[in-house]
């Protein structure tokens, strides 16, 4: 093909001068490019993770270094702020007249405002950072420019302080507050306040510790409280009333718990969360009200008590297995419900009690029907052993048709069971021995099952009478072959009340027995002459154990039990008791081998 083309004259035109240009230019533009991209890479190779020129943190100087060399120039320029202490003074703002109400200076490290500069985030929020990037490149040349060094606050620690400092000047807010009593839903009524602005003081302290100011003045200022009268009624329309309105049951398979509000309140709070009262329940508080009334273990037979002065049924606990959580989810969930609508099950192994509520109740133990009370002189071992007894013995119920048995409810009188050594009768005269003294409690119990009316089962009269108790009417017990045994003969149950007021060196000690029931009977006692008498003998003793002993005689006595029914006159039964008391021989001690006096016999 030709390399000559007409032209549109038709003149033929040579175009080689004009490639041979074409490609010069393509050349030139090449180089430029090559020369362009060599000075951005040495650009970038001068930039690398170096800070923009001319920047600075917080007035610290860091254009042109590296990062690490900029991180390691804060750190010099800012661990020694942390310790310096920046002078604070608080002050009223009343109207704008900040001269009233004015609080000393004090000095505060930025250690006690827990303040930290981030040296990294700080650095690299003036820019250092490695890119291939243009606006990198060009920050780094012509970017340079003063921030603000990133700051970690310990708000906790900082809070703390401006409490300290704040102390003594104005009143804080008073947030609105519920309270739960026994006698009901109380309110504390909300109140505006004065106190610190907050984040007004974290920026003054913030930036006197950047800037290396001296000294700080932050406003004390009014403030509202979070918890305000509205805040208050809803709280107390939506939950409090309603939730101390009426009692709440929770059921345990056949048994019931029924929390009054007087005993739940101390479980209920209102907690202030994010502008509200938010109900809150103490679970520890709400199980140990559950356990109150139920066991974890076996169940408790209901019984009966005493309690000023009128005998009480004590409910049946049944033995119960629950989740505390259950229960306070439950508990929960019917505290706003209406009355008659505040009762749900609950989830739980349950053992129920043997003798119930309903049961204790049908014993109809309603009143005293006898009372019973005897004295006995100073001793020690008195004390003790009559203590113990009454102890064992009180609260002893007896349901119709049992029988009551000393011995078999006070058990062994040993030490290991609280008694001690005391004197007692064997063989016609005084020894010593554990559980010395327990027949006067015997005479006491005696007494009082004798005018209640309740069937002699088994007594014993001491060998010899005692003056301090009544004649004929006295009874003695020896573990284990003498005991003291009555049976509750009648449609009711018996409560067994003892106690003992101690003894003194200067005055006597009594023992009061007492039977509770429902009365059938009023009872009288009639008591003969004494009769048949039979007079001491002296006997010398020569063991060590010898006690000296003046005796007098024996004699026999008859008492008569006389029964009317409860508001009659009429005799409906009599019953006698006949005593034989043994002569209570003098006991005279003598040495091992001496002669005894004539007329008297040795043991």
């Amino acid at each position: 093909m030709s390399i000559f083309d007409p032209d549109p004259s038709g003149q033929t035109v040579d175009d080689r001068p004009e490639r041979a240009g074409g490609r010069v230019v393509v050349v030139l533009v090449v180089v430029l490019v090559l020369l362009v991209a060599g000075g951005y890479a040495a650009a970038r190779v001068v930039a690398g993770d170096r800070v923009p020129r001319g920047a600075s943190i917080s007035g610290v100087e860091v254009g042109g270094l590296t990062r690490a060399a900029a991180i390691e120039k804060l750190r010099d320029a800012f661990e020694p702020r942390i310790a310096r202490s920046i002078d604070v003074s608080v002050r009223h703002s009343t109207d704008g007249a900040t001269e009233a109400g004015t609080k000393g200076t004090d000095q505060v490290a930025a250690d006690d405002l827990g303040l930290r500069v981030d040296y990294a985030a700080s650095v690299d929020d003036a820019g250092a950072r490695a890119s291939w990037a243009p606006g990198r490149q060009w920050d780094f040349f012509t970017g340079g420019r003063d921030v603000d060094a990133v700051v970690d606050i310990d708000e906790q620690r900082l809070d703390a302080t401006l409490d300290e400092l704040a102390s003594g000047l104005g009143t804080p807010p008073r947030d609105g507050q519920i309270r739960f009593t026994a006698d009901g839903v109380e309110t504390v009524a909300p109140a505006a306040g004065e106190e610190i602005d907050r984040e007004a003081a974290k920026e003054a302290l913030t930036e006197a510790f950047l800037q290396r100011e001296a000294s700080v003045v932050l406003e004390v200022e009014p403030a509202q409280p979070d918890i305000d009268a509205s805040d208050l009624s809803e709280a107390e329309e939506n939950f409090a009333n309603p939730a101390m309105s009426a009692p709440v049951t929770l059921v345990f398979g056949k048994s019931q718990v029924r929390l009054e509000p007087a005993r739940f309140a101390s479980a209920l709070s209102m907690k202030a969360q994010n502008g509200a009262l938010v109900p809150q329940v103490d679970t520890t508080r709400l199980t140990a009200l559950v356990k109150r009334a139920t066991t974890d273990g076996a169940p408790v037979d209901a019984t009966v008590r005493v309690v000023g002065g009128k005998p009480q049924v004590v409910p049946a606990k049944p033995g119960v297995s629950f989740e505390p959580e259950q229960v306070a989810a439950v508990f929960t969930g019917l505290l706003t419900k209406p009355e008659g609508q505040r009762r749900a099950s609950v989830t739980a192994k349950v053992v129920e009690a043997d003798f119930t509520t309903a049961d204790a109740r049908k014993l109809k133990i309603v009143e005293r029907v006898s009372r019973f009370q005897t004295f006995y002189p100073h001793a020690d071992y008195r004390n003790v052993n009559l203590g113990r007894a009454a102890e064992i013995i009180d609260g002893t119920l007896l349901k119709p048709g049992e029988t009551f048995s000393l011995n078999g409810i006070v058990g062994e009188r040993t030490k290991a069971n609280g008694f001690t050594e005391g004197y007692i009768i064997s063989d016609g005269i005084l020894r010593k021995d554990l559980g010395g003294g327990v027949s006067q409690m015997a005479t006491t119990v005696f007494n009082a099952m004798f005018f209640a009316g309740l069937q002699d089962v088994e007594h014993k009269p001491h060998s010899f009478y005692i003056d301090r108790y009544p004649v004929g009417r006295e009874a003695t017990v020896a573990w284990p072959s003498v005991d003291l045994r009555f049976r509750n003969n009648t449609p009711y149950g018996v409560l067994v009340k003892a106690a003992v007021d101690p003894s003194s060196p200067g005055g006597q000690g009594t023992v009061t027995v007492s039977m509770y029931s429902t009365k059938i009977w009023d009872i009288d006692s009639a008591t003969s002459q004494r009769y048949a008498f039979v007079p001491p003998r002296t006997r010398t003793l020569t063991t060590p154990d010898c006690e000296a002993f003046t005796g007098y005689s024996g004699f026999q006595v008859d008492v008569t039990r006389i029964f009317r029914k409860v508001g009659s006159s009429a005799v409906a039964k009599r019953e006698r008791f006949h005593t034989v008391y043994t002569p209570a021989d003098s006991v005279r001690c003598a040495k091992p081998g001496a002669p005894a006096p004539a007329g008297t016999g040795t043991d």
